[in-house]
Protein backbone atom coordinates (compact mmCIF):
# COMPACT_ATOMS: atom_id res chain seq x y z
CA UNK A 1 0.00 0.00 0.00
CA UNK A 2 1.45 3.36 -0.99
CA UNK A 3 2.41 5.74 1.77
CA UNK A 4 0.57 8.54 -0.05
CA UNK A 5 -2.71 6.81 0.75
CA UNK A 6 -2.25 7.87 4.36
CA UNK A 7 -1.18 11.44 3.65
CA UNK A 8 -4.16 13.05 5.34
CA UNK A 9 -5.20 10.60 8.01
CA UNK A 10 -2.47 8.18 9.02
CA UNK A 11 -3.43 4.55 9.50
CA UNK A 12 -4.45 2.24 12.28
CA UNK A 13 -1.95 -0.19 13.77
CA UNK A 14 -2.92 -3.66 14.90
CA UNK A 15 -0.72 -6.14 16.76
CA UNK A 16 -2.23 -9.63 16.90
CA UNK A 17 -0.88 -12.27 19.28
CA UNK A 18 2.65 -10.83 19.23
CA UNK A 19 5.35 -12.74 21.05
CA UNK A 20 9.05 -11.93 20.94
CA UNK A 21 11.55 -14.33 22.43
CA UNK A 22 15.30 -13.86 22.66
CA UNK A 23 17.68 -16.61 23.79
CA UNK A 24 17.04 -17.00 27.50
CA UNK A 25 14.15 -14.58 27.95
CA UNK A 26 10.83 -13.37 26.57
CA UNK A 27 10.54 -9.65 25.84
CA UNK A 28 6.90 -9.61 24.64
CA UNK A 29 4.27 -12.14 25.60
CA UNK A 30 0.90 -12.48 23.79
CA UNK A 31 0.44 -8.79 22.99
CA UNK A 32 -2.81 -7.71 21.31
CA UNK A 33 -3.11 -4.01 20.59
CA UNK A 34 -5.12 -1.76 18.27
CA UNK A 35 -4.22 1.90 17.75
CA UNK A 36 -6.83 3.91 15.80
CA UNK A 37 -5.77 6.01 12.82
CA UNK A 38 -4.92 9.61 13.65
CA UNK A 39 -4.40 9.03 17.36
CA UNK A 40 -1.47 9.86 19.65
CA UNK A 41 -0.73 6.63 21.51
CA UNK A 42 1.90 6.21 24.24
CA UNK A 43 3.55 3.00 25.43
CA UNK A 44 4.70 3.73 28.97
CA UNK A 45 6.78 1.56 31.24
CA UNK A 46 10.11 1.01 33.01
CA UNK A 47 13.29 -0.21 31.38
CA UNK A 48 12.93 -3.83 30.34
CA UNK A 49 9.13 -3.86 30.14
CA UNK A 50 9.12 -4.52 26.37
CA UNK A 51 8.05 -1.12 25.05
CA UNK A 52 11.17 -0.51 22.93
CA UNK A 53 11.03 -4.05 21.58
CA UNK A 54 7.41 -3.42 20.56
CA UNK A 55 8.43 -0.28 18.70
CA UNK A 56 11.28 -2.12 16.95
CA UNK A 57 8.86 -4.84 15.87
CA UNK A 58 6.52 -2.27 14.33
CA UNK A 59 9.44 -0.55 12.58
CA UNK A 60 10.66 -3.87 11.19
CA UNK A 61 13.96 -3.76 13.07
CA UNK A 62 13.03 -6.99 14.84
CA UNK A 63 10.98 -9.98 13.69
CA UNK A 64 8.24 -11.36 15.96
CA UNK A 65 8.58 -14.91 17.18
CA UNK A 66 4.84 -15.25 16.73
CA UNK A 67 1.93 -13.02 15.69
CA UNK A 68 1.06 -10.47 13.02
CA UNK A 69 1.55 -6.73 12.51
CA UNK A 70 -1.01 -4.86 10.41
CA UNK A 71 -0.82 -1.21 9.32
CA UNK A 72 -3.92 0.19 7.66
CA UNK A 73 -5.30 -3.34 7.44
CA UNK A 74 -2.27 -4.59 5.49
CA UNK A 75 -0.11 -7.35 6.96
CA UNK A 76 3.47 -6.01 7.09
CA UNK A 77 4.92 -8.71 9.34
CA UNK A 78 7.26 -10.01 6.64
CA UNK A 79 8.13 -6.63 5.13
CA UNK A 80 11.53 -5.00 5.46
CA UNK A 81 11.78 -1.67 7.33
CA UNK A 82 12.09 0.40 4.12
CA UNK A 83 8.96 -1.26 2.71
CA UNK A 84 6.76 -0.19 5.61
CA UNK A 85 4.86 3.15 5.65
CA UNK A 86 6.61 3.99 8.94
CA UNK A 87 9.16 6.59 10.03
CA UNK A 88 11.00 6.76 13.36
CA UNK A 89 12.24 9.71 15.42
CA UNK A 90 15.08 8.60 17.68
CA UNK A 91 16.41 10.17 20.87
CA UNK A 92 19.79 10.68 19.18
CA UNK A 93 18.21 12.70 16.29
CA UNK A 94 20.53 10.91 13.75
CA UNK A 95 20.96 14.00 11.56
CA UNK A 96 23.65 14.21 8.86
CA UNK A 97 26.18 16.75 10.25
CA UNK A 98 27.63 17.66 6.82
CA UNK A 99 24.20 18.58 5.38
CA UNK A 100 22.15 21.70 5.96
CA UNK A 101 18.84 21.52 7.79
CA UNK A 102 17.00 21.72 4.45
CA UNK A 103 19.15 18.97 2.91
CA UNK A 104 18.53 16.73 5.93
CA UNK A 105 14.77 17.09 5.60
CA UNK A 106 14.76 16.69 1.81
CA UNK A 107 17.17 13.73 1.80
CA UNK A 108 14.58 10.96 1.90
CA UNK A 109 12.37 12.62 -0.70
CA UNK A 110 15.29 13.00 -3.10
CA UNK A 111 16.33 9.37 -2.69
CA UNK A 112 12.80 8.31 -3.60
CA UNK A 113 12.77 10.81 -6.50
CA UNK A 114 9.72 12.65 -5.14
CA UNK A 115 8.73 15.74 -7.11
CA UNK A 116 9.43 19.14 -5.50
CA UNK A 117 11.49 17.65 -2.65
CA UNK A 118 12.81 21.08 -1.66
CA UNK A 119 9.34 22.63 -1.57
CA UNK A 120 8.00 19.81 0.58
CA UNK A 121 11.02 20.11 2.89
CA UNK A 122 10.38 23.83 3.34
CA UNK A 123 6.73 23.06 4.14
CA UNK A 124 7.76 20.55 6.83
CA UNK A 125 10.24 23.03 8.32
CA UNK A 126 7.55 25.71 8.45
CA UNK A 127 5.37 23.28 10.36
CA UNK A 128 8.04 22.95 13.08
CA UNK A 129 8.84 26.69 12.84
CA UNK A 130 12.42 26.24 11.62
CA UNK A 131 12.26 27.28 7.98
CA UNK A 132 14.28 30.41 8.81
CA UNK A 133 17.19 28.14 9.82
CA UNK A 134 17.08 25.97 6.68
CA UNK A 135 20.61 26.91 5.61
CA UNK A 136 22.27 26.06 8.94
CA UNK A 137 24.11 22.84 9.81
CA UNK A 138 22.76 20.64 12.66
CA UNK A 139 25.71 21.50 14.95
CA UNK A 140 24.70 25.17 14.73
CA UNK A 141 21.33 24.36 16.33
CA UNK A 142 20.25 23.81 19.91
CA UNK A 143 19.09 20.40 21.11
CA UNK A 144 15.45 21.37 20.83
CA UNK A 145 15.95 22.71 17.29
CA UNK A 146 17.73 19.52 16.23
CA UNK A 147 14.81 17.54 17.61
CA UNK A 148 12.42 19.58 15.48
CA UNK A 149 14.55 18.95 12.39
CA UNK A 150 14.42 15.21 13.08
CA UNK A 151 10.65 15.47 13.41
CA UNK A 152 10.34 17.45 10.15
CA UNK A 153 12.45 14.84 8.35
CA UNK A 154 10.14 12.11 9.62
CA UNK A 155 6.81 13.75 8.80
CA UNK A 156 7.84 15.14 5.40
CA UNK A 157 7.26 11.66 3.95
CA UNK A 158 3.72 11.60 5.38
CA UNK A 159 4.12 8.08 6.80
CA UNK A 160 1.09 6.07 7.87
CA UNK A 161 2.67 5.74 11.29
CA UNK A 162 5.25 7.85 13.10
CA UNK A 163 7.26 6.10 15.81
CA UNK A 164 8.77 8.22 18.58
CA UNK A 165 11.51 6.45 20.56
CA UNK A 166 12.14 8.50 23.73
CA UNK A 167 12.46 11.57 21.45
CA UNK A 168 12.73 14.15 24.24
CA UNK A 169 15.02 12.27 26.61
CA UNK A 170 18.12 14.32 25.73
CA UNK A 171 16.48 17.69 26.37
CA UNK A 172 16.52 19.71 29.58
CA UNK A 173 13.34 19.85 31.68
CA UNK A 174 12.01 23.22 30.50
CA UNK A 175 12.64 22.49 26.82
CA UNK A 176 11.21 19.00 27.18
CA UNK A 177 7.93 20.38 28.51
CA UNK A 178 7.79 22.93 25.70
CA UNK A 179 8.41 20.22 23.10
CA UNK A 180 5.70 18.03 24.61
CA UNK A 181 3.09 20.67 23.82
CA UNK A 182 4.56 21.35 20.38
CA UNK A 183 4.62 17.66 19.45
CA UNK A 184 0.98 17.29 20.43
CA UNK A 185 0.06 20.37 18.38
CA UNK A 186 1.96 19.08 15.34
CA UNK A 187 0.29 15.66 15.60
CA UNK A 188 -3.14 17.26 15.68
CA UNK A 189 -2.26 19.46 12.69
CA UNK A 190 -0.80 16.77 10.42
CA UNK A 191 -3.30 14.09 11.48
CA UNK A 192 -0.82 11.20 11.43
CA UNK A 193 -0.84 8.23 13.80
CA UNK A 194 1.84 8.66 16.48
CA UNK A 195 3.19 5.77 18.58
CA UNK A 196 5.32 7.21 21.37
CA UNK A 197 7.54 5.06 23.58
CA UNK A 198 8.63 6.59 26.88
CA UNK A 199 9.34 5.91 30.55
CA UNK A 200 8.36 9.50 31.47
CA UNK A 201 4.89 9.49 33.02
CA UNK A 202 4.34 13.23 32.65
CA UNK A 203 5.38 13.09 29.00
CA UNK A 204 2.90 10.31 28.24
CA UNK A 205 0.02 11.97 30.07
CA UNK A 206 0.69 15.39 28.54
CA UNK A 207 0.72 14.28 24.92
CA UNK A 208 -1.15 11.01 24.44
CA UNK A 209 -4.84 10.42 23.79
CA UNK A 210 -4.38 6.87 25.04
CA UNK A 211 -1.69 5.43 27.30
CA UNK A 212 -0.81 1.75 27.66
CA UNK A 213 1.23 0.92 30.77
CA UNK A 214 3.52 -2.05 30.09
CA UNK A 215 5.08 -4.40 32.62
CA UNK A 216 7.08 -7.55 31.93
CA UNK A 217 6.03 -7.83 28.31
CA UNK A 218 2.31 -7.30 28.92
CA UNK A 219 -0.05 -4.35 29.03
CA UNK A 220 -1.22 -3.88 32.61
CA UNK A 221 -3.78 -1.19 31.83
CA UNK A 222 -4.75 0.97 28.87
CA UNK A 223 -6.97 4.01 28.52
CA UNK A 224 -7.10 7.82 28.61
CA UNK A 225 -4.42 9.35 30.88
CA UNK A 226 -6.96 10.69 33.38
CA UNK A 227 -8.63 7.29 33.72
CA UNK A 228 -5.35 5.50 34.38
CA UNK A 229 -4.30 8.06 36.94
CA UNK A 230 -7.58 8.38 38.81
CA UNK A 231 -8.58 4.70 38.67
CA UNK A 232 -5.51 2.43 38.46
CA UNK A 233 -6.32 -1.28 38.45
CA UNK A 234 -3.06 -2.70 39.81
CA UNK A 235 -0.43 -1.73 42.33
CA UNK A 236 2.11 -1.47 39.51
CA UNK A 237 0.06 1.11 37.60
CA UNK A 238 -0.82 2.98 40.80
CA UNK A 239 2.84 3.37 41.73
CA UNK A 240 4.37 3.77 38.27
CA UNK A 241 1.93 6.41 37.06
CA UNK A 242 2.59 8.92 39.83
CA UNK A 243 2.61 8.01 43.53
CA UNK A 244 -0.06 6.29 45.59
CA UNK A 245 -0.78 5.51 49.22
CA UNK A 246 -1.80 1.84 49.24
CA UNK A 247 -3.55 0.29 52.23
CA UNK A 248 -4.46 -3.36 52.83
CA UNK A 249 -7.31 -4.67 54.93
CA UNK A 250 -10.35 -6.92 55.08
CA UNK A 251 -13.72 -5.88 53.68
CA UNK A 252 -15.88 -5.26 56.75
CA UNK A 253 -19.12 -4.35 54.98
CA UNK A 254 -20.69 -3.45 51.64
CA UNK A 255 -23.62 -1.37 50.45
CA UNK A 256 -24.94 -0.50 47.00
CA UNK A 257 -22.73 2.58 47.01
CA UNK A 258 -19.53 1.66 48.88
CA UNK A 259 -17.37 -0.92 50.59
CA UNK A 260 -15.91 -0.52 54.08
CA UNK A 261 -12.40 -1.81 54.73
CA UNK A 262 -10.80 -2.42 58.12
CA UNK A 263 -7.26 -1.01 57.88
CA UNK A 264 -5.41 -1.63 61.17
CA UNK A 265 -8.56 -0.86 63.13
CA UNK A 266 -9.51 2.18 61.05
CA UNK A 267 -12.65 2.17 58.89
CA UNK A 268 -11.87 3.29 55.34
CA UNK A 269 -14.66 3.62 52.78
CA UNK A 270 -14.23 3.30 49.00
CA UNK A 271 -16.95 3.86 46.36
CA UNK A 272 -18.26 0.52 45.13
CA UNK A 273 -17.87 1.51 41.47
CA UNK A 274 -14.17 2.29 42.09
CA UNK A 275 -13.46 -0.99 43.93
CA UNK A 276 -12.21 -4.03 42.02
CA UNK A 277 -12.82 -6.59 44.73
CA UNK A 278 -15.77 -6.61 47.12
CA UNK A 279 -14.81 -9.31 49.65
CA UNK A 280 -11.84 -10.74 51.50
CA UNK A 281 -8.49 -9.01 51.80
CA UNK A 282 -8.22 -6.06 49.44
CA UNK A 283 -5.79 -3.28 48.57
CA UNK A 284 -7.17 0.23 48.35
CA UNK A 285 -5.44 3.50 47.61
CA UNK A 286 -5.53 7.27 47.40
CA UNK A 287 -3.22 9.75 45.64
CA UNK A 288 -0.98 11.96 47.87
CA UNK A 289 -2.43 15.22 46.52
CA UNK A 290 -5.95 14.11 47.53
CA UNK A 291 -4.96 14.00 51.20
CA UNK A 292 -5.45 16.89 53.61
CA UNK A 293 -3.17 17.38 56.62
CA UNK A 294 -4.67 18.36 59.99
CA UNK A 295 -2.98 19.52 63.18
CA UNK A 296 -6.03 18.46 65.25
CA UNK A 297 -8.56 15.64 64.98
CA UNK A 298 -10.86 16.51 62.04
CA UNK A 299 -14.57 16.92 62.69
CA UNK A 300 -16.61 13.83 61.85
CA UNK A 301 -17.77 13.87 58.22
CA UNK A 302 -19.52 10.86 56.59
CA UNK A 303 -18.09 11.92 53.20
CA UNK A 304 -14.45 11.74 54.34
CA UNK A 305 -12.01 9.10 55.55
CA UNK A 306 -9.71 9.95 58.46
CA UNK A 307 -6.47 8.24 59.55
CA UNK A 308 -4.43 9.19 62.59
CA UNK A 309 -2.95 10.31 64.74
CA UNK A 310 0.46 9.99 63.12
CA UNK A 311 3.82 11.74 63.25
CA UNK A 312 5.44 13.79 60.51
CA UNK A 313 8.74 12.04 59.79
CA UNK A 314 9.94 14.22 56.89
CA UNK A 315 9.11 17.53 55.19
CA UNK A 316 10.37 18.23 51.64
CA UNK A 317 9.79 21.54 49.85
CA UNK A 318 9.54 21.19 46.06
CA UNK A 319 8.37 24.60 44.86
CA UNK A 320 4.67 24.41 44.06
CA UNK A 321 4.03 21.87 46.81
CA UNK A 322 5.48 20.38 49.98
CA UNK A 323 5.73 16.64 50.57
CA UNK A 324 5.00 15.34 54.06
CA UNK A 325 5.75 11.79 55.20
CA UNK A 326 3.37 10.80 57.99
CA UNK A 327 4.05 7.63 59.97
CA UNK A 328 0.88 6.14 61.44
CA UNK A 329 0.96 3.16 63.88
CA UNK A 330 -0.20 -0.08 62.28
CA UNK A 331 -0.45 1.52 58.83
CA UNK A 332 3.03 2.71 57.94
CA UNK A 333 4.10 5.85 56.12
CA UNK A 334 1.62 7.97 54.17
CA UNK A 335 2.71 10.55 51.58
CA UNK A 336 0.87 13.89 51.51
CA UNK A 337 1.32 16.57 48.84
CA UNK A 338 0.13 20.00 50.02
CA UNK A 339 0.04 22.95 47.64
CA UNK A 340 2.10 25.89 48.91
CA UNK A 341 -0.66 28.46 49.21
CA UNK A 342 0.99 30.20 52.16
CA UNK A 343 4.58 30.84 53.23
CA UNK A 344 6.15 28.08 55.33
CA UNK A 345 5.19 24.43 55.94
CA UNK A 346 1.93 23.37 57.54
CA UNK A 347 3.75 21.05 59.94
CA UNK A 348 7.26 20.21 61.06
CA UNK A 349 9.01 16.88 61.53
CA UNK A 350 7.85 15.35 64.81
CA UNK A 351 4.43 17.04 64.83
CA UNK A 352 1.33 14.97 65.58
CA UNK A 353 -1.11 15.12 62.65
CA UNK A 354 -4.14 13.47 61.05
CA UNK A 355 -4.87 12.95 57.36
CA UNK A 356 -8.24 12.90 55.65
CA UNK A 357 -9.60 12.58 52.13
CA UNK A 358 -12.91 12.52 50.29
CA UNK A 359 -14.37 9.02 50.02
CA UNK A 360 -14.93 9.72 46.30
CA UNK A 361 -11.15 9.93 45.71
CA UNK A 362 -10.30 6.42 46.90
CA UNK A 363 -9.85 3.41 44.60
CA UNK A 364 -9.59 -0.35 44.95
CA UNK A 365 -7.10 -2.56 43.13
CA UNK A 366 -7.22 -5.97 41.47
CA UNK A 367 -5.18 -8.78 43.00
CA UNK A 368 -1.48 -8.37 42.38
CA UNK A 369 -0.56 -10.15 39.13
CA UNK A 370 0.66 -13.74 39.49
CA UNK A 371 4.42 -14.07 39.54
CA UNK A 372 5.59 -14.27 35.94
CA UNK A 373 8.92 -15.53 34.62
CA UNK A 374 11.60 -12.90 34.96
CA UNK A 375 12.84 -11.07 31.90
CA UNK A 376 16.08 -9.30 31.29
CA UNK A 377 15.92 -5.63 30.28
CA UNK A 378 15.77 -4.88 26.55
CA UNK A 379 19.21 -3.28 26.74
CA UNK A 380 20.91 -6.03 28.75
CA UNK A 381 24.28 -6.31 26.99
CA UNK A 382 24.71 -10.01 27.60
CA UNK A 383 21.37 -10.87 26.02
CA UNK A 384 21.97 -8.53 23.10
CA UNK A 385 25.35 -10.21 22.52
CA UNK A 386 23.80 -13.70 22.63
CA UNK A 387 21.08 -12.60 20.22
CA UNK A 388 23.43 -10.88 17.77
CA UNK A 389 26.21 -13.50 17.69
CA UNK A 390 24.59 -15.76 15.05
CA UNK A 391 24.43 -12.77 12.70
CA UNK A 392 28.04 -11.78 13.44
CA UNK A 393 29.60 -15.22 12.97
CA UNK A 394 29.33 -15.25 9.15
CA UNK A 395 30.74 -11.73 8.98
CA UNK A 396 33.82 -12.76 10.97
CA UNK A 397 34.22 -16.00 9.07
CA UNK A 398 33.91 -18.12 12.19
CA UNK A 399 32.92 -21.76 11.97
Amino acid sequence: MATAAFADRGADLELVGIQKRFPGFTAIEDLDLTIPAGSFFALLGPSGCGKTTTLRLVAGLEEPTRGRILIGGMDVTAQKPYQRPVNTVFQSYALFPHMTVLENVAFGLRRRKIDDAVGKAHEALRLVELDHLAARKPLQLSGGQQQRVALARAIVNRPALLLLDEPLGALDLKLRRQMQLELKGIQEEVGLTFLHVTHDQEEAMTMADTVAVMNKGRIEQMGPPEELYEAPRTAFVANFLGQSNLLTGNVAGTTNQAISVDVAGHRVVVPRDRARRLAGTVTIGVRPEKLSLHRETPASDPARNVLGPGRVSDVSFSGMSTQYLVTTPGIGTLVVFAQNKTFGPMAQAGDEVWVSWSIAHGFGLDDDPAERPGRAPDDDTRNVAVHKRPALVPERGEA
